[in-house]
Protein backbone atom coordinates (compact mmCIF):
# COMPACT_ATOMS: atom_id res chain seq x y z
CA UNK A 1 0.00 0.00 0.00
CA UNK A 2 2.89 2.37 1.20
CA UNK A 3 4.34 1.80 -2.36
CA UNK A 4 1.11 2.34 -4.33
CA UNK A 5 0.37 5.98 -2.95
CA UNK A 6 4.23 6.98 -3.37
CA UNK A 7 4.09 5.86 -7.17
CA UNK A 8 0.44 8.09 -7.13
CA UNK A 9 2.17 10.78 -5.93
CA UNK A 10 3.72 11.70 -8.72
CA UNK A 11 0.41 12.65 -12.01
CA UNK A 12 2.78 13.97 -14.76
CA UNK A 13 5.95 14.74 -16.10
CA UNK A 14 7.05 18.27 -17.04
CA UNK A 15 8.87 17.68 -20.72
CA UNK A 16 11.84 20.47 -20.89
CA UNK A 17 12.03 19.55 -25.01
CA UNK A 18 15.05 20.15 -27.32
CA UNK A 19 15.80 23.86 -26.51
CA UNK A 20 14.86 26.52 -24.98
CA UNK A 21 15.38 28.92 -27.94
CA UNK A 22 11.87 30.14 -29.06
CA UNK A 23 12.75 31.06 -32.82
CA UNK A 24 14.57 27.60 -32.85
CA UNK A 25 11.94 26.01 -31.20
CA UNK A 26 9.54 27.20 -34.53
CA UNK A 27 12.39 26.48 -36.60
CA UNK A 28 12.45 22.54 -35.85
CA UNK A 29 8.83 22.31 -36.20
CA UNK A 30 8.56 23.16 -39.75
CA UNK A 31 11.65 21.21 -39.95
CA UNK A 32 10.62 17.96 -38.10
CA UNK A 33 7.49 18.66 -39.73
CA UNK A 34 8.24 18.15 -43.04
CA UNK A 35 10.18 14.93 -41.77
CA UNK A 36 6.96 13.81 -40.68
CA UNK A 37 5.08 14.68 -43.93
CA UNK A 38 7.66 12.63 -45.51
CA UNK A 39 7.73 9.87 -43.48
CA UNK A 40 4.16 9.11 -44.21
CA UNK A 41 4.26 10.24 -47.98
CA UNK A 42 7.12 7.99 -48.45
CA UNK A 43 6.53 4.85 -46.82
CA UNK A 44 2.49 4.82 -47.95
CA UNK A 45 4.22 5.21 -51.44
CA UNK A 46 5.71 1.82 -50.76
CA UNK A 47 2.70 0.38 -49.14
CA UNK A 48 0.43 1.37 -52.30
CA UNK A 49 3.26 0.26 -55.17
CA UNK A 50 3.06 -3.37 -53.31
CA UNK A 51 -0.51 -3.77 -53.18
CA UNK A 52 -0.78 -2.24 -56.72
CA UNK A 53 1.83 -3.78 -58.18
CA UNK A 54 1.44 -7.56 -59.31
CA UNK A 55 5.40 -7.50 -60.37
CA UNK A 56 6.00 -6.77 -56.37
CA UNK A 57 4.07 -9.48 -55.16
CA UNK A 58 7.12 -11.39 -53.81
CA UNK A 59 7.91 -12.36 -50.47
CA UNK A 60 10.94 -9.57 -50.36
CA UNK A 61 8.62 -6.84 -51.26
CA UNK A 62 5.87 -8.24 -49.22
CA UNK A 63 8.16 -8.08 -46.42
CA UNK A 64 9.11 -4.07 -47.75
CA UNK A 65 5.66 -3.40 -47.43
CA UNK A 66 5.37 -4.21 -43.90
CA UNK A 67 8.36 -2.36 -42.68
CA UNK A 68 7.10 0.82 -44.38
CA UNK A 69 4.07 0.19 -42.58
CA UNK A 70 6.06 -0.17 -38.43
CA UNK A 71 7.69 2.91 -40.01
CA UNK A 72 4.57 4.81 -39.75
CA UNK A 73 3.65 3.24 -36.73
CA UNK A 74 6.51 3.82 -35.06
CA UNK A 75 6.97 7.23 -36.07
CA UNK A 76 3.43 8.40 -35.33
CA UNK A 77 4.32 7.61 -31.72
CA UNK A 78 6.70 10.58 -30.62
CA UNK A 79 6.72 12.51 -33.52
CA UNK A 80 3.01 13.75 -32.97
CA UNK A 81 4.13 14.73 -29.32
CA UNK A 82 7.79 16.27 -30.45
CA UNK A 83 5.56 18.91 -32.50
CA UNK A 84 3.20 19.83 -30.14
CA UNK A 85 6.22 20.16 -27.71
CA UNK A 86 8.09 22.94 -30.01
CA UNK A 87 4.58 24.85 -29.74
CA UNK A 88 2.88 24.35 -26.85
CA UNK A 89 3.69 26.46 -23.78
CA UNK A 90 2.31 23.69 -21.20
CA UNK A 91 4.67 21.17 -21.98
CA UNK A 92 3.20 18.25 -19.35
CA UNK A 93 2.53 14.26 -19.91
CA UNK A 94 0.32 12.86 -17.38
CA UNK A 95 1.85 9.51 -15.83
CA UNK A 96 -0.48 7.28 -17.99
CA UNK A 97 0.01 8.79 -21.21
CA UNK A 98 3.96 8.65 -20.22
CA UNK A 99 3.76 4.67 -19.85
CA UNK A 100 1.28 3.93 -23.05
CA UNK A 101 3.74 6.18 -24.66
CA UNK A 102 7.01 4.00 -23.60
CA UNK A 103 4.78 0.90 -24.28
CA UNK A 104 3.94 1.40 -27.45
CA UNK A 105 7.41 2.87 -28.70
CA UNK A 106 9.35 -0.10 -27.51
CA UNK A 107 6.71 -2.04 -28.96
CA UNK A 108 6.52 -1.55 -32.10
CA UNK A 109 10.77 -0.17 -31.81
CA UNK A 110 11.31 -3.74 -30.73
CA UNK A 111 8.84 -5.48 -33.89
CA UNK A 112 11.19 -3.47 -35.88
CA UNK A 113 13.95 -4.94 -34.56
CA UNK A 114 12.97 -8.41 -35.44
CA UNK A 115 11.49 -7.91 -38.15
CA UNK A 116 14.59 -7.09 -39.71
CA UNK A 117 15.83 -10.57 -39.06
CA UNK A 118 12.92 -11.77 -40.80
CA UNK A 119 14.38 -10.02 -44.17
CA UNK A 120 18.01 -11.26 -43.49
CA UNK A 121 16.50 -15.10 -43.45
CA UNK A 122 14.01 -13.61 -46.57
CA UNK A 123 17.71 -12.66 -48.06
CA UNK A 124 19.67 -15.81 -46.73
CA UNK A 125 16.72 -18.26 -48.48
CA UNK A 126 16.91 -16.12 -51.82
CA UNK A 127 20.56 -16.52 -52.24
CA UNK A 128 20.99 -19.50 -51.01
CA UNK A 129 18.46 -21.61 -51.94
CA UNK A 130 17.57 -19.89 -54.86
CA UNK A 131 15.64 -22.73 -56.48
CA UNK A 132 13.30 -23.54 -53.35
CA UNK A 133 12.74 -19.87 -52.91
CA UNK A 134 9.08 -19.14 -53.42
CA UNK A 135 8.23 -22.68 -51.34
CA UNK A 136 10.12 -21.89 -48.61
CA UNK A 137 9.38 -18.34 -48.11
CA UNK A 138 6.07 -18.88 -49.20
CA UNK A 139 2.82 -16.50 -47.63
CA UNK A 140 2.67 -19.29 -44.58
CA UNK A 141 6.25 -18.37 -43.46
CA UNK A 142 6.23 -14.45 -44.77
CA UNK A 143 2.67 -13.92 -42.19
CA UNK A 144 4.75 -15.98 -39.86
CA UNK A 145 7.54 -14.07 -39.39
CA UNK A 146 5.18 -10.59 -39.56
CA UNK A 147 3.60 -12.20 -36.70
CA UNK A 148 6.71 -13.09 -34.46
CA UNK A 149 8.25 -9.54 -35.55
CA UNK A 150 4.99 -8.33 -33.52
CA UNK A 151 5.22 -10.51 -30.66
CA UNK A 152 8.76 -10.28 -29.80
CA UNK A 153 7.84 -6.58 -29.79
CA UNK A 154 4.71 -7.08 -27.37
CA UNK A 155 6.99 -9.50 -25.15
CA UNK A 156 10.09 -6.65 -25.16
CA UNK A 157 7.62 -3.61 -24.45
CA UNK A 158 5.84 -5.69 -21.57
CA UNK A 159 8.87 -6.49 -19.90
CA UNK A 160 10.35 -2.97 -19.84
CA UNK A 161 7.05 -1.80 -18.79
CA UNK A 162 6.34 -3.95 -15.94
CA UNK A 163 10.07 -3.31 -14.71
CA UNK A 164 9.36 0.51 -14.94
CA UNK A 165 5.89 -0.07 -13.06
CA UNK A 166 7.19 -1.48 -10.55
CA UNK A 167 9.24 1.51 -9.08
CA UNK A 168 7.66 3.90 -6.72
CA UNK A 169 7.61 8.15 -8.20
CA UNK A 170 6.96 10.32 -6.05
CA UNK A 171 9.28 13.19 -6.67
CA UNK A 172 11.10 14.55 -9.47
CA UNK A 173 9.09 14.92 -12.31
CA UNK A 174 11.21 16.80 -14.86
CA UNK A 175 12.21 15.09 -17.80
CA UNK A 176 14.81 16.80 -20.57
CA UNK A 177 13.85 15.18 -23.18
CA UNK A 178 10.68 15.97 -26.48
CA UNK A 179 8.93 12.16 -24.75
CA UNK A 180 9.04 9.77 -22.02
CA UNK A 181 11.67 6.86 -22.35
CA UNK A 182 12.80 4.34 -20.19
CA UNK A 183 17.07 5.93 -19.44
CA UNK A 184 15.06 9.24 -18.33
CA UNK A 185 11.47 8.21 -16.45
CA UNK A 186 13.61 5.35 -14.54
CA UNK A 187 16.08 7.88 -12.85
CA UNK A 188 13.57 9.83 -11.25
CA UNK A 189 12.02 6.45 -8.99
CA UNK A 190 12.20 7.01 -5.67
CA UNK A 191 14.87 4.21 -4.80
CA UNK A 192 17.56 2.46 -5.80
CA UNK A 193 17.55 1.87 -9.52
CA UNK A 194 20.54 0.09 -9.67
CA UNK A 195 19.25 -3.49 -10.48
CA UNK A 196 16.45 -2.77 -12.73
CA UNK A 197 18.78 -0.70 -14.84
CA UNK A 198 20.93 -3.73 -15.54
CA UNK A 199 17.67 -5.77 -16.51
CA UNK A 200 16.57 -2.94 -18.75
CA UNK A 201 19.96 -2.91 -19.92
CA UNK A 202 19.98 -6.74 -20.83
CA UNK A 203 16.39 -6.75 -22.29
CA UNK A 204 17.37 -3.47 -24.35
CA UNK A 205 21.20 -2.94 -25.21
CA UNK A 206 22.62 -6.22 -25.05
CA UNK A 207 19.89 -7.41 -26.97
CA UNK A 208 20.36 -5.12 -29.85
CA UNK A 209 24.04 -6.07 -29.90
CA UNK A 210 23.76 -9.63 -30.55
CA UNK A 211 20.98 -9.01 -32.25
CA UNK A 212 22.91 -6.36 -34.76
CA UNK A 213 26.48 -8.56 -34.69
CA UNK A 214 23.99 -11.55 -35.87
CA UNK A 215 22.82 -9.89 -38.75
CA UNK A 216 26.30 -8.16 -40.02
CA UNK A 217 27.70 -11.78 -39.90
CA UNK A 218 24.68 -13.40 -41.95
CA UNK A 219 24.82 -10.42 -44.38
CA UNK A 220 28.66 -10.94 -44.76
CA UNK A 221 28.13 -14.29 -45.15
CA UNK A 222 25.53 -13.29 -47.56
CA UNK A 223 27.38 -10.37 -49.39
CA UNK A 224 30.55 -13.11 -50.15
CA UNK A 225 28.02 -15.82 -51.71
CA UNK A 226 26.45 -13.05 -54.00
CA UNK A 227 30.11 -12.24 -55.23
CA UNK A 228 31.58 -15.95 -55.04
CA UNK A 229 28.46 -17.62 -56.72
CA UNK A 230 26.04 -15.60 -58.12
CA UNK A 231 26.45 -14.76 -61.56
CA UNK A 232 22.71 -13.49 -62.84
CA UNK A 233 21.05 -10.73 -60.78
CA UNK A 234 24.21 -10.36 -59.27
CA UNK A 235 24.30 -6.10 -59.13
CA UNK A 236 20.66 -6.58 -58.02
CA UNK A 237 21.32 -9.33 -54.79
CA UNK A 238 24.12 -6.30 -53.65
CA UNK A 239 22.01 -3.36 -53.60
CA UNK A 240 19.15 -5.19 -52.02
CA UNK A 241 21.64 -6.18 -49.60
CA UNK A 242 23.75 -2.88 -48.98
CA UNK A 243 20.49 -1.13 -48.47
CA UNK A 244 19.23 -3.65 -45.41
CA UNK A 245 22.59 -3.31 -44.11
CA UNK A 246 22.26 0.71 -44.20
CA UNK A 247 18.82 0.58 -42.74
CA UNK A 248 19.63 -1.71 -40.14
CA UNK A 249 23.07 0.07 -39.44
CA UNK A 250 20.73 3.16 -38.99
CA UNK A 251 18.44 1.82 -36.25
CA UNK A 252 20.57 -0.35 -34.69
CA UNK A 253 23.20 2.37 -33.80
CA UNK A 254 21.82 4.88 -31.90
CA UNK A 255 19.45 2.07 -30.50
CA UNK A 256 22.78 0.71 -28.98
CA UNK A 257 23.95 3.87 -28.10
CA UNK A 258 20.90 4.60 -26.31
CA UNK A 259 19.99 1.60 -24.64
CA UNK A 260 22.95 -0.60 -24.41
CA UNK A 261 24.65 1.29 -21.28
CA UNK A 262 23.66 2.41 -17.42
CA UNK A 263 21.28 5.22 -18.01
CA UNK A 264 23.51 8.20 -17.64
CA UNK A 265 22.94 11.36 -18.99
CA UNK A 266 25.37 12.27 -22.49
CA UNK A 267 25.51 15.33 -24.32
CA UNK A 268 23.92 13.30 -27.47
CA UNK A 269 21.45 11.23 -25.90
CA UNK A 270 18.76 13.89 -27.50
CA UNK A 271 20.02 13.76 -31.46
CA UNK A 272 20.35 10.23 -31.02
CA UNK A 273 16.88 10.46 -29.69
CA UNK A 274 15.39 12.63 -32.78
CA UNK A 275 17.32 10.23 -35.34
CA UNK A 276 16.48 7.52 -33.77
CA UNK A 277 12.59 8.31 -33.33
CA UNK A 278 11.69 10.42 -35.93
CA UNK A 279 14.39 10.62 -38.52
CA UNK A 280 15.18 7.20 -39.41
CA UNK A 281 11.67 6.09 -40.21
CA UNK A 282 11.98 9.18 -43.26
CA UNK A 283 15.43 7.73 -44.62
CA UNK A 284 14.04 3.73 -45.01
CA UNK A 285 11.61 4.27 -47.51
CA UNK A 286 14.52 6.99 -49.41
CA UNK A 287 17.03 4.03 -48.79
CA UNK A 288 15.04 1.28 -50.14
CA UNK A 289 13.62 3.22 -53.35
CA UNK A 290 16.77 4.89 -54.61
CA UNK A 291 18.67 1.14 -54.57
CA UNK A 292 15.18 -0.76 -56.17
CA UNK A 293 15.39 0.00 -59.78
CA UNK A 294 11.77 -2.20 -59.26
CA UNK A 295 10.85 -0.54 -56.80
CA UNK A 296 11.09 3.05 -58.60
CA UNK A 297 9.69 1.61 -61.71
CA UNK A 298 6.59 0.49 -59.60
CA UNK A 299 6.24 4.05 -58.20
CA UNK A 300 6.44 5.46 -62.01
CA UNK A 301 3.79 3.37 -62.70
CA UNK A 302 1.51 4.40 -59.99
CA UNK A 303 1.63 7.61 -60.31
CA UNK A 304 1.39 7.85 -64.26
CA UNK A 305 -2.28 5.66 -63.40
CA UNK A 306 -2.97 8.13 -60.78
CA UNK A 307 -2.33 11.07 -63.25
CA UNK A 308 -4.02 9.58 -66.19
CA UNK A 309 -7.36 8.36 -64.09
Amino acid sequence: MEQQNLTSTVTEFVLLGLTQNQQLKYFLFMVFFVVYITTWLGNFTIIISVIADHRLHTPMYFLLANLAFIDVSDSSVNAPHLLSVLLSQRKTISFEECILQMFFFHFIGGATVFFLVGMAIDRYVAIYKPLRYLIIMNRGMCAGLVVLAWLGGLAHSAVQIGLLLQLPFCGPNILDNFYCDVPQVIKLACTDTYLVELQMVFNGGVLLIIIFISLLISYTIILVKIRTHVMEGKHKALSTCGAQILVVSLIFIPGIFIYARPFKKFTLDKAASVFFTVVSQMLNPMIYTLRNAEMKMAIKRLMSRMLLS
